[in-house]
């Protein structure tokens, strides 16, 4: 890997202290080494920098971004990336962590090293989802993690209609459906009874959420497949939700279309510790 260049974008966690004191120290690290930080616009106040930009901004200019906390807060970045290669370095300061993989022990000698150039990153694919209503797009979105259509409290049973490519799969009388990546695997898919799946396979994975009909159990597909799924309960209350962070209340009718995007996340790899060891420590494999 080549060094990395003059412009750092750094994204923090918003509303924790602690997050901002280390964000802090890192701008003032940063600044030692004449670096020009690209700060998020809701928490640059936070890390005593006048001007801050969007993530979006941020992405575009960056020739590495920084991230300081959980992995919600850097799914909300991933979910910016564009078709310019920057690589992320995720900081775990959350509960869980399986995407952000450096400690704070080891975050300034591991960045130490990312700026000389001395790193390897993991492509991870996202998926591009476009929402269609009436015959016409209404949002095309990029998700690193999962796309879920979800009933709310008081809805019925839903019905979804799911093809893959020109093949009808089957129609879910389910709560929900969640169409994973293999990062995602280990998010709300699991929690639902999906499979870890390895981030470096490609495919996709589909788990419905409580489905009316035992047999329908998850499924592995190819992401080089297309996926459709089409709403055909008239609820009201039915909502698509992009890696949890952001919903688009559904109609009847309403066709969500998956595929995988051609754009990927860079995520730079710990030194210190494998995919396998995340999930053992995460996941409390080989505890009594």
């Amino acid at each position: 890997m080549q060094k990395i260049g003059q412009n750092i974008g750094l994204v923090i966690k918003r509303n924790q202290p602690e997050v901002a004191a280390l964000g802090r120290e890192v701008v003032a690290w940063l600044r030692q080494r004449g670096k020009t930080i690209w700060a998020e616009d809701n928490t640059s106040h936070e890390i005593g920098l006048s001007r801050g930009w969007r993530k979006v901004e941020i992405m575009q200019r960056a020739d590495l971004t920084i991230v300081l906390g959980g992995d919600g807060t850097l799914l909300s970045v991933a979910r910016r990336t564009n078709r310019r290669e920057v690589p992320i370095l995720g900081v775990n300061l959350g509960d869980l962590g399986f995407l952000t993989e450096t400690t704070t022990d080891e975050f300034l000698a591991t960045l130490e090293r990312v700026l000389e150039g001395d790193y390897e990153v993991e492509r991870r694919s996202l998926l591009q989802t476009t929402l269609t209503r009436d015959n016409r797009p209404v949002g095309v979105f990029q998700v690193l993690n999962d796309v879920v259509i979800n009933k709310g409290a008081l809805a019925r049973i839903l019905d979804l209609e799911t093809w893959v490519e020109e093949q009808y799969l089957c129609t879910y009388k389910a709560d929900g459906l969640i169409v994973a990546t293999p990062t995602g695997s280990t998010a709300y898919s699991l929690s639902a009874g999906g499979p870890i799946i390895d981030p470096a396979v490609g495919v996709v994975v589909l788990t419905p959420i409580c489905p009316h009909t035992l047999t329908n159990r998850p499924i592995i597909l190819s992401d080089q497949t297309d996926i459709h799924v089409i709403l055909q309960t008239a609820e009201e209350d039915v909502i698509l939700t992009l890696d949890g962070q952001e919903g688009h209340p559904l109609r009847g009718g309403d066709r969500v279309s998956i595929q995988r995007s051609d754009i990927t996340v860079s995520l730079i790899k710990s030194p210190n510790r494998t995919y396998f060891d995340v999930l053992r420590s995460k996941l409390r494999w080989s505890e009594r």
